[in-house]
C-alpha cells in the first residue's frame, strides 16, 4: 500500500532555520531518500515552494474560483512530502519518525487511496 509523508509546519510564519541548520536538515533528507531507495520504497519525494506561490481552486456557487497565495485560514505550513511504499501502516509511520524535522515541525502519514 502507498502512504504519503507530509511535511509540515505548526506555523507557516515561522522565520526561517539558520543557514547552517538549514544545510543540515537538506543532508538529512538526502539520507533519508537514499536511504529509502536501498530498501526500495520511495515512490516520489519533493519539497515544496512556498505558499505564496501556490493557487486554490474552489467550487462555490457552482463556479470554480481561484485564490493565490498565502492563505490567511490556516497556521500550518505544508513543506513536501514523500510518497512510499508499505506493508502495513506501522511500516510508514517507522519511515516517518526518520524524516529530518525541525522543532515545531510534524509529519502527517497518509494512506493513499488506491485508484
Amino acid at each position: 500500500m502507498r502512504y504519503v509523508l507530509l511535511i509540515s509546519s505548526d506555523d507557516k510564519n515561522a522565520p526561517p532555520p539558520p543557514r547552517a541548520e538549514m544545510e543540515d536538515i537538506v543532508q538529512g533528507h538526502r539520507r533519508f531518500a537514499d536511504e529509502l531507495t536501498a530498501a526500495g520504497k520511495i515512490v516520489a519525494g519533493e519539497r515544496l515552494r512556498p505558499e505564496t506561490d501556490a493557487s486554490r481552486v474552489r467550487v462555490k456557487a457552482g463556479q470554480r474560483q481561484v485564490t493565490d497565495g498565502p492563505f490567511a485560514e490556516t497556521k500550518e505550513a505544508l513543506g513536501g512530502f514523500y510518497l512510499i511504499e508499505c506493508d502495513t501502516r506501522d511500516e510508514a509511520v517507522e519511515w516517518a519518525k526518520k524524516v529530518p524535522l525541525r522543532e515545531g515541525n510534524f509529519i502527517e502519514v497518509r494512506p493513499v487511496w488506491h485508484m
